[in-house]
């Protein structure tokens, strides 16, 4: 039986992957922010669950030990958390919320886990978003985006450091049995962008609009399609992924340079030796 941790996996898409990954057969952990929901869906599933806040790192590393202490074995590690926020805020690690939540913390959790994910010669999934191509102005020298914010760009910056790291992990891990990929799960019908003003949150909660969005079933098949997938044989290590198919995002997404920067730079943020 394969171990797979899925992380905002109380609602959503990471819920909707956590019932068909459990109807596979699979032992599925959850990690959720919200005790109620979390609990009630590990009850549903009769699921093993956690609790963790990302915009908390002292958390994020509470749950490593969790992780580590009661799975000898991850096959699977899907950093699906995330959200978008309204005005810039900082967290009580002092980082740009979207940021924290979205990177830093899946990136922290990941090189926790990191001798455990290689003995398991696991895969590691990223949800990220094609909003790394559609509003990412991504400045490496300004992570926590004190010099330009917006609720859509940090967003848009945020996965495509997800995309980044996903591309840097591979590169210095994948010989050593790590296989990660990155995936937009579509433009899913569910509570996100409640708290951004704009044409975001229009998209996401207009009664009409929200017909022509992905389903959560949808979305969270996505996540699966990587999760019960063997790498080499049906996807591409490093890769990021649009409709169960490799495909293109911004034009920095490529650029092994800055995704060593972008690691390195994130390890200093997070406290890692690089």
């Amino acid at each position: 039986m394969r171990t797979i941790v899925i992380t905002g996996a109380s609602d959503g898409i990471g819920a909707a992957a956590a019932r068909r990954l459990v109807r596979e057969g699979n032992r599925v952990v959850l990690v959720g922010r919200s005790p109620e929901k979390t609990r009630a869906l590990a009850s549903t599933l009769d699921a093993p669950y956690h609790l963790a806040d990302y915009a908390e790192l002292a958390q994020v590393r509470r749950l490593a030990d969790e992780l580590l202490e009661a799975y000898p074995r991850i096959d699977v590690l899907a950093n699906n958390a995330g959200g978008i926020f309204g005005p810039r805020a900082l967290t009580v690690d002092g980082y740009e919320q979207t940021f924290q939540v979205n990177h830093l913390a899946g990136f922290l959790l990941t090189n926790l886990l990191l001798d455990r994910l290689i003995e398991s010669e696991a895969s590691v999934i990223q949800t990220a978003s094609v909003a790394a191509r559609l509003f990412s102005r991504f400045d490496v020298t300004d992570l926590n985006a004190a010099k330009r914010y917006s609720g859509r760009i940090a967003y848009g910056n945020a996965k495509l450091a997800d995309i980044l790291f996903t591309r840097e992990l591979q590169t210095r891990f994948g010989d050593r049995g790590i296989a990660a990929a990155a995936f937009h799960p579509g433009v899913v019908a569910t509570q996100f962008a409640a708290n951004v003003p704009g044409p975001l949150r229009w998209v996401y909660h207009n009664p009409i609009a929200r017909r022509l969005l992905t389903t959560t079933d949808e979305g969270g098949a996505r996540l699966v399609f990587l999760a019960d997938g063997t790498p080499n044989r049906d996807w591409v290590p490093g890769a990021y992924y649009e409709n169960d198919r490799p495909a293109r995002s911004h034009r920095d997404a490529t650029d092994a340079g800055l995704a060593r920067e972008l690691w390195d730079r994130s390890a200093e943020m997070v406290g890692l030796a690089r």
